[in-house]
């Protein structure tokens, strides 16, 4: 059971590090307006994909996550 109680404290470690990343986007100027992300606006119609933002967001968590497994 010790490493169930493990998994539920990494899960509770990991939602709170969302949240307080979630709290300070606002104040990371380039998170969203990246080069990569698509922008289509148009008189009725506006699409945005942050394409760029994603693939950089899924890449530091994977660093992350491999670092904590190792």
């Amino acid at each position: 059971m010790t490493g169930f109680g493990r998994h539920l404290i990494l899960i509770g470690l990991v939602i709170a590090a969302i949240g307080v990343a979630l709290s300070f986007a606002d104040r990371i100027p380039w998170l969203g307006r990246l080069p990569g992300d698509i922008s289509i606006r148009r008189e009725n119609f506006s699409f945005y994909f942050p394409l760029a933002t994603s693939i950089v967001i899924s890449l530091i968590l994977s660093l992350v996550l491999w670092l904590l497994r190792r």
